[in-house]
């Protein structure tokens, strides 16, 4: 009869001895998962564990913390009926489990959730832990960092028990891989297979307990953990990845690995890897491996993971003319941001330069402490454009008519422009604030019911304090909210000063009544509205009160502090979610008809509202304070890829980008594509299975997108230099 153990060795581990702190019992299941997991080489012949049997797993840590499969545990109980009771009871005491987590913390108010206005905390996150602690260090020195501290937290001793657990179970995965990577040569085939394995098996012998001595050894620690941390961003590779690699006379062999562990990224959508940057005095970091890894996105030509190549003052040529090269194959790979704005504006918060330089990317492109910080990855969003749908209709929802925000007064009785603009400012403040409280509650929940003793290894700060990863152990624990459907909230204000104040064309009441209308029967009104100056176009008004409004909003968010220890902070990046956002919004001043899915998918103009070109479009997003934004705050260019085909083109591109970071530009990320290629993959998606295009701060298929969002993506203006 199998045992329990057997079949599901981490729910098992779990449930070993219900007395302990939650979070030892989750480091004991990681060291019983490890002793019985199912270890497997992945195709691409790279150590690639989970925490999986062949009869699936009922629970597991990952990016979001400890989850429970409830479906995989009544499985299980009909699978083996000599364990059924055991399991059921299991399921009982998850269930008593998750109703205290209820008791304890009231759920957060979905009323403004449900209307689009904003979300806070419903998604766990993703991190940068600094998987160079194991790579360059061993397990054993992490032990060391845990003797020399848990002696002055005599309370949360459990906590490090936990964290010691987990690296006894990443040391007895990679014991088991050793002797997996013997069995498997004896039998292979494959010369450069084979040879492979042996090296693997003898890098096995060393990590990871102790420090990598190659590019291989240094790849099996990496694998080993990435894997088991749930395949999540990598960080700055080209960093920690580096001593090993200089070690390594045979390049053939570091390009082979390369090769395999992008294959290995595309297979399991890993998230965001980032190269080169400056340290804190200015020098530049870049090596052989940051062009060794943008000829690898060269010739795979796929969308993830996400790269990004921080630029400075100091990029060589060299390296803006591989990122220009990189561009041109169309994947929308790498984004670029510009450690002079990210570093400022992480010191203007706290962070030291030491420390701000060491900044990367997680998720698509929030901004993280490579290995130090918990910085929400996102804690939520606010949508712009509801706020202002609140003014407009003092507190009540355009959509669906429901009473759902605070009132600000009756427009029509505003006498003045800035009366108007102050209760759209009330409206976005509440939703601010609530999207920081509802951010906050969730995570005081994570940090009490889904610690991460693995995570904690790997994160400063965590074994120094005696706290876990989620509550409040990371050096740096700020939060970040990100601002959606900004230029069009911008654009909608400035026609109503324009035409409703200035010009006195319209009342205030003719414009709500042709907003409920949906511009039925408004049609003149409807196209003075529409063709109104736009944000994008360098026009001063319309950038100066776009501007305004941003600055507001991170203004309220930073005075807001987070339940892990830090400040809130923003920026703007809607993953797929711009054309939904659209959906959820009534008809707006700026023209936008009721639940029309274009809306702006970055801080730049609503897509095709800009008119003027790309000089023009930087001049105005160059209006907002960068500085402020302590999050990826994404700036997306449309260019067609037959200007990348020429030198003189990928030239007239770099001087664009140098001169936006130069005026304080925060990031850059642009889609190269053929104009006819667009249009004929919405028509015939079959012949463009492998168009690549940028998407709010990811690069994804354009086939995969929904039509809506494809549309968002066509309309967007191709830049012209």
């Amino acid at each position: 009869m199998m045992t329990l153990a057997q079949i599901d060795p981490f729910l098992y581990g779990y449930f070993l001895d219900e007395t302990l702190e939650h979070g030892e019992r989750v480091g004991l299941a990681l060291l019983h998962a490890a002793k019985n997991i199912d270890i497997i080489f992945s195709p691409q012949l790279l150590p690639a564990t989970t925490f999986q049997t062949k009869y699936g797993s009922s629970c597991y840590t990952k990016s979001e913390g400890l989850q429970f499969n409830d479906e995989n545990i009544l499985h299980l109980a009909e699978a083996f009926p000599e364990h059924k009771e055991t399991l059921l009871g299991y399921l009982r005491e998850i269930n008593i489990f998750r109703g205290k987590a209820r008791r304890l913390f009231s759920e957060p108010s979905e009323t403004l959730d449900r209307s689009g206005a904003e979300w806070g905390g419903r998604w766990g996150g993703h991190a940068n832990p600094d998987y160079g602690r194991i790579i360059n260090f061993g397990t054993d020195h992490i032990r060391t960092i845990i003797a020399a501290n848990r002696d002055h937290f005599p309370d949360e001793d459990w906590f490090y028990r936990a964290c010691s657990y987990a690296l006894d179970a990443i040391d007895i995965i990679g014991e088991r891989y050793g002797k997996l990577a013997l069995e498997k040569a004896e039998t292979c085939q494959n010369t450069k297979d084979k040879a492979l394995l042996l090296r693997m098996a003898k890098a096995f012998e060393t990590v990871p307990k102790k420090p990598a001595f190659d590019f291989t050894s240094a790849m099996c620690s990496f694998m080993l953990i990435f894997a088991l941390d749930g395949n999540d961003s990598p960080g700055r590779f080209d960093q920690y990845m580096y001593p090993a690699y200089a070690k390594t006379e045979h390049k053939e062999e570091i390009a082979d690995l390369l090769d395999r562990l992008w294959d290995y990224f595309r297979d399991h959508r890993s998230w965001n890897l980032c190269i080169a940057g400056s340290d804190e005095n200015g020098n530049d970091e870049s090596n052989d491996l940051t062009y060794d890894i943008l000829t690898m996105v060269r010739k795979k030509g796929y969308n993830t993971p996400n790269l990004t190549c921080r630029v400075h003052s100091n990029t060589p040529d060299m390296l803006w003319n591989a990122i220009a090269e990189t561009l041109a194959v169309g994947t929308g790979l790498p984004s670029l941001y510009n450690d002079d704005v990210v570093c400022a504006a992480l010191e203007k918060i706290g962070i030291p330069p030491a420390d701000s330089h060491d900044y990367c990317m997680n998720g698509c492109n929030q901004i993280d402490i490579l290995g130090k910080s918990h910085m929400g990855l996102e804690d939520g969003e606010v949508l712009f454009t509801k706020c202002l749908e609140f003014a407009l209709y003092n507190g009540i929802d355009g959509m669906t008519g429901e009473k759902i925000s605070v009132e600000t007064g009756d427009p029509a009785t505003f006498g003045t422009y800035e009366r108007f603009e102050r209760a759209f400012i009330d409206q976005l403040d509440y939703v601010t604030y609530n999207a920081c409280s509802s951010a906050n509650d969730y995570q005081h929940l994570r940090g009490v019911f889904e610690p991460h003793p693995l995570r904690s290894c790997l994160i400063e700060g965590c074994l120094e304090k005696g706290r876990d990863y989620r509550n409040g152990g990371p050096l740096y624990n700020h939060g970040q909210i990100l601002a959606e459907g900004i230029a069009d909230t911008g654009d909608s204000l400035y026609a109503v000063k324009k035409l409703v104040y200035d010009e006195k064309k319209y009342t205030m009441t003719e414009l709500i009544d042709a907003l409920k209308a949906d511009f039925e029967g408004y049609e003149q009104l409807h196209h003075d509205f529409r063709n109104c100056e736009k944000f994008g176009n360098d026009i001063e008004e319309v950038d100066a009160i776009t501007a305004r409004i941003l600055n507001r909003f991170f203004t309220v968010l930073k005075r807001n502090n987070t339940y892990r220890g830090g400040v809130f902070t923003g920026g703007c990046s809607t993953f797929e979610r711009a054309a939904r956002y659209g959906m959820q919004t009534a008809a707006l001043p700026n023209g936008k008809k009721k639940a029309e899915p274009l809306l702006a998918d970055s801080i730049a103009a609503t897509p095709g509202r800009d008119q003027k070109g790309p000089t023009a479009q930087i001049k105005s997003v160059l209006r907002y304070n960068h500085i402020d934004a302590c999050s990826g705050f994404v700036f997306q260019n449309k260019f067609e890829k037959k200007m990348f085909l020429t030198e003189k083109g990928k030239a007239s591109f770099i001087a664009l980008a140098k001169a936006f970071f130069a005026g304080g530009g925060q990031q850059y990320t642009v889609t190269v594509v053929s104009p006819e290629d667009l249009l004929d993959a919405k028509r015939n998606p079959e012949n463009h299975r492998n168009l690549i295009v940028r998407v709010g701060g990811y690069s994804d298929y354009f086939v995969n997108l929904s039509s809506e969002l494809q549309d968002n993506v066509i309309e967007r203006t191709f830049a012209q230099l």
